[in-house]
């Protein structure tokens, strides 16, 4: 009976020295997430920092506690005003990331993730939020919401300047203005839609009106070609005519001085005239040797 209790109390035991051993070896061993760094605290003081896997610590005397380095998004909801000072409620967003080689150090002055949102970057992005938009009027916030965010993320980056972090996009999620501002906004730009319908269809007109005058320009240079045509071409007719008189006048002109020369020549001009004048028809008259018998041929052949 002694023995089973001694047999017991040495299993026991062995039991109790292999779980502490477990249990030891298990408190020494710890890993790291990926996403995540981890700091080491020995005693509740930071000594170092490890990347994600598996690490060894001082069992009882290390604790570790992660910080993740993904990108995160805050987001903020705020009443602000424009720079008419008309009020305004809006919903702005900011992605960051916790700068990987400083994590140990945003541990040790702020205590954790949480803590640094809450103290530092939340109210940094409320005021460089409201300091943004309040250097833009409610119109321009609407129409061009690009440059409202471009100028937070240019106040925001001033104010976390130093800080191990690593900030990302600004957005203006939501801008709520006041209903009577939206209803005036909505009538100006309908009225502007109108306008902008008038003078389309001005612009229309005009250009009808600018097709008929090209319409008609172009008529009247087609007609005033045409007769450009046909004058040019009754003056070059008639400039060919009076060149072809000219030329026959000056042809009849040169037969005349070479008939004159020759007859001139020749001593003819007698005979010239005489051939020019007869009528074809033979002399019925014959002057004989006495000149003052005249012979009738035409008598004497009717014999």
């Amino acid at each position: 009976m002694r023995n089973d209790q001694k047999s017991k109390a040495k299993l026991g035991l062995a039991g109790m020295v292999a779980f502490s051993a477990i249990a030891l070896i298990m408190g020494t061993v710890f890993t790291v997430d990926e996403g995540h760094v981890g700091v080491v605290k020995r005693f509740g003081k930071a000594i170092e920092q490890v990347d994600p896997g598996i690490h060894m610590k001082v069992p009882i005397m290390d604790a570790v506690v992660e910080i993740e380095v993904r990108t995160r998004k805050n987001v903020e909801t705020m009443n602000a005003a424009t720079a008419e000072q008309m009020p305004v409620k809006a919903v702005t967003a900011v992605n960051w990331t916790v700068t990987k080689s400083a994590a140990i150090e945003l541990y040790k002055q702020y205590g954790g993730l949480d803590q640094f949102e809450q103290r530092i970057l939340d109210p940094r992005l409320r005021s460089a939020s409201k300091a943004g938009l309040a250097e833009f009027k409610a119109e321009q916030i609407i129409q061009n919401r690009n440059a409202a965010i471009r100028r937070i993320e240019q106040l925001l980056e001033e104010e976390t300047a130093g800080l191990p972090i690593e900030l990302g996009d600004v957005q203006i999620e939501d801008v709520n203005l006041p209903p009577k501002y939206i209803q005036s906004i909505e009538t100006k730009q309908t009225e502007l839609n109108l306008a902008a319908a008038e003078k389309h269809k001005l612009e229309r007109q005009n250009l009808e009106a600018q097709r008929e005058v090209n319409t008609a320009n172009a008529r009247r240079d087609a007609t005033k070609a045409k007769a450009d045509g046909e004058a040019y071409k009754i003056k070059a007719e008639a400039e060919a005519q009076a060149y072809a008189i000219l030329q026959k006048g000056k042809a009849e002109a040169s037969a005349i001085e070479a008939k004159a020369k020759a007859i001139a020549k020749n001593n003819t001009l007698v005979e010239y005239v005489r051939a020019q004048q007869w009528n074809g028809q033979m002399p019925t008259t014959l002057m004989g040797a006495d000149q003052s018998i005249l012979w009738n041929m035409g008598a004497q052949q009717k014999k």
